[in-house]
């Protein structure tokens, strides 16, 4: 009986999550037209509308088509919104996701519905087993990674148009902080737990690529209590960051040459201003640097004299923080200037901070079974760890051992930098 109950109750609260969660990205996507929904503006970022229909596929896939008989809404959907799931059949090139222009976001829209009344009919009537309530608690944390991707792609489509239209006009402008002056916050050698127990083996969630929990030696260090501000990333600058070579990794200088860089991606070549998801703003100095690639971030670290945090380090200072930032939930959607209490460095929300850490498996790692082993673990070669969460991550998205990785060359994301240095 107790068993029984505890199910009935696990999908009681996932259809309450279901429905919030998949209300969002639609709330999300309200501020755009049927045009702006379909710009695809570089091959690494997706149209909004793919957004919708993929998270979408998603559910249809994983949750609804595990009964072998049901029959899917569109057949020749599948091979349009699939993704990078080759054990399960053929997929869109995803640089050419911007030519789907069929079909529309209104039936885009509509395909969302009719998935969403199937799932929450099941999740309703207890008709779920708890195989699939994992699928669809995975396929939740999901669609939230693609929550904050759609802003992230909407605001480099927005940005590369000559016009460069907000998003939204109503948008708040942050408050003007502080970012106060920096602190180093010293940590000696220790041992410290790194990860997540396997999931769904433990109650609470986390993606394969953060198991399994395992000891790692920590060398003494600091860590900066707060991320690089506009202002000290400007100094950077005017001091020939983008030209002193030295202080490069060679692809980097490489991309910076054949790319122009001269500052992060939305500021203007004046240093005074830049783009937002709200349109053109003058720059905050205090507000943390944000849209640099790993590159710019290790040039940085270079230059000032420190170094990147290992993802090590990094979360075995996250682990004792129990701020959560300022979410994407917030609406202000940018980062504004902060500092964690005192003695303690705030390391969630703002900004994803980039680490020294390629990305790897943890020893004894093992990829989620079946075709969602997928999801992370064959990835896991030319990417870099990024920790922390952003202005654009749903509220309770990130957690101190969540893995975020990208390409080092990537600059659209709201990626920015702390610094760390060996003490001895």
């Amino acid at each position: 009986m107790l068993a029984i109950t505890a199910a009935v109750s696990r999908q009681s609260a996932l259809a309450d999550q279901y429905a919030e969660v998949r209300q969002r990205s639609v709330a999300l996507a309200a501020p755009l037209s049927a045009e702006d929904a379909m710009v695809q503006s570089m091959p690494d970022a997706s149209p909004a509308k793919w957004h919708l229909a993929h998270t979408t596929w998603f559910f249809e896939r994983f949750v609804l088509g595990a009964d072998a008989a049901y029959q899917p809404v569109q057949p020749d959907w599948h091979f349009l919104f699939n993704s990078y799931y080759e054990t399960i059949g053929p997929a869109h090139a995803r640089p050419q996701r911007g030519l789907l222009s069929r079909p529309s976001l209104d039936q885009v829209q509509a395909y969302r519905r009719r998935i969403d009344s199937s799932v929450l009919a099941l999740l309703r009537g207890g008709a779920l087993d708890d195989a699939i309530l994992d699928h669809l608690q995975l396929g939740l944390q999901h669609e939230q990674q693609h929550q904050e991707l759609l802003l992230t792609d909407i605001k480099h489509a927005l940005w590369s148009n000559p016009l460069q239209p907000a998003y939204r006009d109503d948008l708040p402008i942050p408050a003007t902080g502080t970012a106060g002056p920096l602190q180093w916050i010293e940590s000696g050698e220790h041992i410290a737990w790194i990860g997540a127990p396997a999931w769904p083996d433990d109650a609470g969630f986390a993606y394969d690529n953060e198991s399994p929990r395992h000891r790692v030696l920590v060398p003494a260090h600091a860590l900066a209590s707060r991320p690089v501000s506009n202002a000290e990333y400007a100094a950077f600058i005017a001091d020939g960051g983008y030209r002193q070579v030295q202080l490069w990794m060679s692809e980097g200088w490489a991309l910076c040459q054949a790319g122009q860089w001269q500052h992060p991606l939305y500021w203007d070549d004046a240093l005074q201003r830049e783009y937002t998801l709200g349109g053109w703003r003058v720059l905050d100095p205090h507000a943390p640097v944000c849209h640099i690639s790993y590159f710019e971030a290790d040039a940085y670290a270079r230059w000032a004299g420190a170094r990147l945090p290992t993802e090590f380090e990094w979360e075995a200072a996250a682990s004792a923080d129990a701020e959560d930032g300022s979410p994407a939930d917030d609406g202000r959607l940018h980062p504004q200037a902060g500092q964690g209490s005192s003695g303690s460095p705030r390391l969630h929300g703002e900004v994803w901070e980039w680490t020294s850490s390629a990305y790897g498996p943890y020893p004894g790692f093992r990829t989620f079974p079946g075709s969602l082993g997928e999801y992370n673990g064959k990835f896991m070669c030319g990417q870099w760890i990024l920790r922390g969460g952003s202005c654009a991550t749903p509220r309770g998205h990130v957690r101190a051992s969540y893995r975020n990785f990208f390409d080092p060359s990537a600059r659209w994301q709201f990626s920015g930098v702390r610094l760390a240095r060996d003490i001895q």
